[in-house]
C-alpha cells in the first residue's frame, strides 16, 4: 500500500513539486505539468506526452534531450485537463508544431482533443498519435480500440528521436504511428495497487493466483489464473505475444527483430525480472528473432501494483535507429548525448494572470450565490459517497470514479464560493466552476462535468435575470455538448442514460408551466431511474467496455453520481 503523503488530495502536486526539485537539470515546472529545462539549439517538433499520475517513470520521468519536450500529468489515474494540456503544449512548442501522444484512454483523448484544437486555432500545427499496444483490451480486428500500457516508451522514443535528428512534423507522426503500428504489449498482476489515503486497493487478486489482461489504472484484468513459475509466466507473456493475429503486418517471426521490454508495474523487483526474462530471451530466439537492445525495469507503473507486463516492439532499420538513438532524461538515458550545445529555457510558463470578472447584474449575482450553495452542498454530497462510487467502479473499471467526482467537486465547490464573494454573476461563476472541476478532477467525468458547468453557464448569462426556460434550455444544450464531445449514447452505459432523460424530462416540465422546483425534481426522479437501469446494460463505452458481463448487475457510476447530484441540487432549490 501507499504510506506516504501529506494530503491525499494534494499528493500529485506534491509528488511533481518533488520531482521537479529533484531534476531540475531535466525539466522545469510549468502550467499543466512539466517542459524541458534545455533546448537545442536548433527549433524540433514538439513531443507532448502525458497521463494520469502514478505510473512513473510516465511521464514527466520521460522529458529530456532525444525523447519528450513536455509532460501533462494529470491527478492520480485520471488525465490532465485540457487546460493543462494546453499550457504543456505552449511551454514546450518551438514554431515547428508539436506531436501529441498518450495511452488510448476516454480522457485523455477527450482533453488532449480539445487542447489540441485550441492552440491549432492560434496557427499551431499540432497532432496526435494515441498507443494502443495492449492486446488484451481489444481484439485483433479493433487495434485501434486498445488501451495503451508499457508501449508507450516505444512510440515516444521513436518519435522523440525523429524531432531530435530535425524531422519536420509529417515526419515525426509518421514515425509515431509506425511504432504504435509494430509494438505488442500485455501484463499480468498478482496484486491491486491503493492510492494514497485508500483504506482499500482498487481490486483484489485472490491469495496465490493472478489477473491476466489488466490495465494500469487499476482495471482489474480479464482473465484469473494460478500464479506460475517465473518460466511459466515467460511462456505465457510470450505465447500470446507471438500468436499469428498479433505479428504487426510486414513482421515476420523467423528472422525478425524486436525491442523486448519486460516492465515492472511497482512491486515486483527487478531481480524477479530478470529471472522471468532468462527464459522470455530463450523463447524469442528459439523462435527466430534476433533481440535489439532489450530493456528490464520499470518503465510504466501502477503505483504499488504487483505485477508486470512484456512489451515487444518490431523494429524496421528506420525505428531500430530511431530507439537506438541517445536520450538524456531523468529516468531514461540511453546512448551518448552531447549536452553541452544545450540552451537553458528561462521562462517557466506558470504565471497566469486571472482575468477580471466582466459586469453582471444584481439578479445574476444572487443566482450566482445560489449555484455557490448548491455546489457546496453537491460536494458535501460526493465527499458522503465517494467510496460507495469508486466500489461501483471497481467491479468493471479503474475504481477512482469516486476520487476523481471528489477532488472535481472540492475544486468547483471552492471556487464557487470565491466568486460569489467577488461579485461574479452566473456564467462567470459556472464557467470558472467548470474549469476548476475539470482541472482538479481530470479524467472522462472531469471533461464532462465541466462541459456542463459551462454550457449551462453560457445560457445563464451575466446581465440577465436566469429563468426556468433560460436553464432547462443550457442544461438540454449540455446533454447535446456531452453526446457530441464524448460519443456516447443512450444504451452505452454511462452518465449520458441519466443526463438525457434528465434534460429531457426538465424541459418538458418547464415547458409546460412548471416551475423549475418541481421541474427539477420530476427530472431527478427520471434521472434515478435511468441511472439504476444501467444496472442490466452492457458498457458500450470507457474502461468498462474490455470487461463487459463483469458490469452486469451494477449501475454506471457516472449514471449514478449524476443523478445523486440532481437530486441533491433539487433539495437546495426546494429550500430557496
Amino acid at each position: 500500500m501507499t504510506r506516504l503523503w501529506n494530503d491525499p488530495a494534494s499528493f500529485a502536486d506534491d509528488m511533481v513539486d518533488g520531482f521537479v526539485r529533484a531534476n531540475t537539470r531535466w525539466v522545469r515546472r510549468v502550467a499543466g505539468g512539466v517542459s524541458r529545462s534545455t533546448r537545442s539549439p536548433e527549433p524540433e517538433v514538439a513531443l507532448v506526452i502525458g497521463g494520469g499520475s502514478g505510473h512513473y517513470p510516465a511521464f514527466g520521468g520521460l522529458v529530456g534531450a532525444g525523447l519528450a519536450h513536455g509532460a501533462a500529468m494529470g491527478n492520480l489515474f485520471a488525465s490532465p485537463s485540457a487546460h493543462q494540456v494546453e499550457g504543456v503544449i505552449r511551454a514546450s512548442e518551438q514554431g515547428r508544431g508539436a506531436l501529441l501522444s498518450f495511452g488510448n484512454y476516454a480522457g485523455d483523448v477527450l482533453h488532449f482533443g480539445a487542447a489540441q484544437e485550441a492552440v491549432r486555432a492560434d496557427g499551431i500545427d499540432c497532432r496526435t498519435v494515441t498507443v494502443t499496444d495492449d492486446i488484451f483490451s481489444a481484439p485483433p480486428a479493433e487495434a485501434g480500440r486498445r488501451r495503451g500500457i508499457a508501449g508507450d516508451l516505444t512510440v515516444f522514443k521513436a518519435a522523440g528521436a525523429a524531432a531530435a535528428q530535425g524531422y519536420g512534423i509529417d515526419d515525426v507522426e509518421r514515425v509515431a504511428i509506425a511504432a504504435n503500428a509494430r509494438t505488442r504489449s500485455m501484463g499480468v498482476a498478482f496484486t491491486g495497487c491503493t492510492l494514497p489515503g485508500a483504506e482499500e486497493p482498487l481490486f483484489t487478486v485472490p491469495e496465490g493466483k493472478m489477473s491476466v489482461g489488466l490495465g494500469i489504472h487499476g482495471e482489474p484484468g480479464i482473465d484469473i489464473t494460478d500464479i506460475p513459475s517465473a518460466d511459466g509466466l515467460a511462456e505465457l507473456f510470450v505465447q500470446h505475444l507471438l500468436d499469428p493475429a498479433e505479428v504487426p503486418e510486414g513482421a515476420s517471426v523467423r528472422g525478425g527483430r524486436v525491442v523486448p521490454i519486460l516492465n515492472g508495474l511497482g512491486s515486483v523487483k527487478n531481480e524477479e525480472l530478470f529471472v522471468v526474462f532468462a527464459r522470455i530471451a530463450d523463447l524469442l530466439e528459439e523462435a527466430g528473432l534476433t533481440l535489439v537492445d532489450p530493456q528490464v525495469g520499470e518503465f510504466c507503473t501502477s503505483f504499488d501494483m504487483a505485477g508486470a507486463s512484456l512489451t515487444l516492439f518490431w523494429v524496421d532499420d528506420e525505428l531500430e535507429r530511431l530507439w537506438l538513438a541517445p536520450a538524456d532524461t531523468p529516468a531514461f538515458r540511453t546512448g551518448s548525448m552531447d549536452t553541452s550545445a544545450l540552451e537553458a529555457v528561462t521562462a517557466d510558463g506558470e504565471d497566469e494572470a486571472e482575468a477580471e470578472l466582466p459586469p453582471s447584474s444584481e439578479e445574476s449575482r444572487q443566482a450566482a450565490r445560489l449555484i455557490s450553495g448548491a455546489l457546496a452542498a453537491v460536494r458535501e454530497l460526493i465527499g458522503e459517497q465517494a467510496a460507495e462510487l469508486g466500489r461501483i467502479d471497481a467491479i468493471a473499471g479503474d475504481g477512482d470514479h469516486g476520487i476523481g467526482m471528489q477532488r472535481g467537486t472540492v475544486a468547483a465547490a471552492e471556487a464557487a464560493a470565491a466568486l460569489a464573494q467577488a461579485g461574479a454573476g452566473a456564467e462567470s461563476l459556472l464557467v470558472r466552476c467548470g474549469d476548476a472541476w475539470s482541472d482538479r478532477a481530470g479524467g472522462t467525468s472531469g471533461a464532462l462535468w465541466g462541459l456542463i458547468l459551462r454550457t449551462v453557464g453560457t445560457h445563464l448569462g451575466d446581465t440577465e435575470a436566469p429563468t426556468a426556460p433560460a436553464v432547462a434550455a443550457g442544461v438540454s444544450a449540455a446533454r447535446d455538448a456531452v453526446m457530441d464531445y464524448g460519443k456516447a449514447k443512450v444504451g452505452d452505459k454511462t452518465m449520458v442514460d441519466a443526463l438525457v432523460p434528465f434534460a429531457d424530462t426538465l424541459a418538458e416540465q418547464v415547458e409546460a408551466g412548471e416551475g423549475l422546483a418541481t421541474a427539477w425534481q420530476r427530472a431527478a426522479s427520471a434521472a434515478a431511474r435511468a441511472a439504476e437501469a444501467t444496472a442490466d446494460l452492457m458498457p458500450g463505452m470507457g474502461r468498462a467496455r474490455s470487461h463487459g458481463a463483469k458490469s452486469l448487475g451494477t449501475p454506471d457510476p457516472g449514471a449514478v453520481s449524476l443523478a445523486l447530484i440532481a437530486e441533491r441540487v433539487h433539495a437546495v432549490l426546494a429550500a430557496r
